[in-house]
Protein backbone atom coordinates (compact mmCIF):
# COMPACT_ATOMS: atom_id res chain seq x y z
CA UNK A 1 0.00 0.00 0.00
CA UNK A 2 2.50 2.52 0.98
CA UNK A 3 3.89 2.19 -3.39
CA UNK A 4 0.67 2.78 -4.11
CA UNK A 5 0.55 6.02 -2.09
CA UNK A 6 4.15 6.67 -3.26
CA UNK A 7 2.90 6.40 -7.17
CA UNK A 8 -0.26 8.79 -6.35
CA UNK A 9 1.85 11.16 -4.89
CA UNK A 10 4.80 11.31 -7.57
CA UNK A 11 1.81 11.03 -10.40
CA UNK A 12 0.22 14.59 -8.50
CA UNK A 13 3.03 16.37 -8.21
CA UNK A 14 3.86 15.87 -11.84
CA UNK A 15 0.82 16.84 -13.00
CA UNK A 16 0.61 19.86 -10.95
CA UNK A 17 3.76 21.22 -12.64
CA UNK A 18 2.52 20.30 -16.12
CA UNK A 19 -0.63 22.46 -15.38
CA UNK A 20 0.07 25.03 -12.90
CA UNK A 21 2.00 27.32 -15.66
CA UNK A 22 -1.07 27.19 -17.46
CA UNK A 23 -3.03 27.99 -14.91
CA UNK A 24 -1.09 30.90 -13.21
CA UNK A 25 -0.31 32.29 -16.76
CA UNK A 26 -3.51 31.27 -18.47
CA UNK A 27 -4.86 32.73 -21.56
CA UNK A 28 -5.52 36.64 -21.69
CA UNK A 29 -2.33 37.18 -18.70
CA UNK A 30 1.11 38.50 -19.64
CA UNK A 31 3.75 36.28 -19.11
CA UNK A 32 6.32 38.00 -16.81
CA UNK A 33 9.17 39.47 -18.29
CA UNK A 34 11.21 37.57 -15.78
CA UNK A 35 9.72 34.22 -16.49
CA UNK A 36 10.75 34.96 -20.19
CA UNK A 37 14.42 35.92 -18.85
CA UNK A 38 14.62 32.80 -17.29
CA UNK A 39 13.72 30.37 -19.79
CA UNK A 40 15.78 32.14 -22.07
CA UNK A 41 18.86 31.82 -19.68
CA UNK A 42 18.78 29.17 -17.62
CA UNK A 43 18.99 26.09 -20.36
CA UNK A 44 22.42 27.19 -21.01
CA UNK A 45 23.22 27.71 -17.00
CA UNK A 46 21.59 24.51 -16.47
CA UNK A 47 23.97 22.49 -19.58
CA UNK A 48 27.25 24.56 -17.88
CA UNK A 49 26.56 23.14 -14.11
CA UNK A 50 26.18 19.59 -15.66
CA UNK A 51 29.82 20.09 -17.64
CA UNK A 52 31.49 21.22 -13.86
CA UNK A 53 29.72 18.24 -12.64
CA UNK A 54 30.67 15.94 -14.61
CA UNK A 55 34.50 17.11 -14.99
CA UNK A 56 34.71 17.91 -11.33
CA UNK A 57 36.02 14.56 -10.80
CA UNK A 58 38.34 14.17 -13.24
CA UNK A 59 42.33 13.68 -12.40
CA UNK A 60 44.10 15.46 -15.13
CA UNK A 61 47.24 14.71 -13.24
CA UNK A 62 46.70 11.14 -13.69
CA UNK A 63 47.25 8.87 -16.53
CA UNK A 64 44.73 9.53 -18.44
CA UNK A 65 45.14 13.10 -17.55
CA UNK A 66 41.50 13.77 -18.91
CA UNK A 67 41.73 13.26 -22.40
CA UNK A 68 38.58 10.97 -22.78
CA UNK A 69 36.56 13.52 -21.12
CA UNK A 70 37.79 16.56 -23.24
CA UNK A 71 37.94 14.73 -26.31
CA UNK A 72 34.20 13.84 -25.61
CA UNK A 73 33.43 17.26 -24.80
CA UNK A 74 35.03 18.57 -27.99
CA UNK A 75 33.26 16.10 -29.61
CA UNK A 76 29.96 17.43 -28.29
CA UNK A 77 30.84 20.82 -28.78
CA UNK A 78 31.63 20.50 -32.85
CA UNK A 79 28.77 18.82 -33.16
CA UNK A 80 26.50 21.00 -31.87
CA UNK A 81 28.42 23.73 -33.77
CA UNK A 82 27.67 22.00 -36.69
CA UNK A 83 24.37 20.31 -36.96
CA UNK A 84 22.80 22.33 -33.77
CA UNK A 85 20.91 19.14 -32.45
CA UNK A 86 21.47 18.50 -28.77
CA UNK A 87 19.92 15.28 -29.17
CA UNK A 88 22.70 14.63 -31.83
CA UNK A 89 25.45 16.23 -30.09
CA UNK A 90 24.95 14.43 -26.70
CA UNK A 91 24.47 10.84 -28.15
CA UNK A 92 27.11 10.81 -30.25
CA UNK A 93 29.80 12.32 -27.34
CA UNK A 94 28.64 10.07 -25.07
CA UNK A 95 29.25 6.91 -27.49
CA UNK A 96 32.73 8.52 -28.36
CA UNK A 97 33.45 8.76 -24.69
CA UNK A 98 32.59 5.37 -23.92
CA UNK A 99 34.30 4.28 -26.54
CA UNK A 100 37.68 5.95 -25.52
CA UNK A 101 37.13 4.93 -22.41
CA UNK A 102 36.44 1.21 -22.82
CA UNK A 103 39.28 0.59 -25.90
CA UNK A 104 41.56 2.92 -25.44
CA UNK A 105 42.55 4.59 -22.51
Amino acid sequence: MHNVWIVVVAALVTMATRFLPFIIFGRGKKTPDIILYLGKVLPYAIMGMLVVYCMKDVAFLAYPYGIPELLGCVVVAALQLWKRSSLLSIGVGTVFYMVLVQLVF
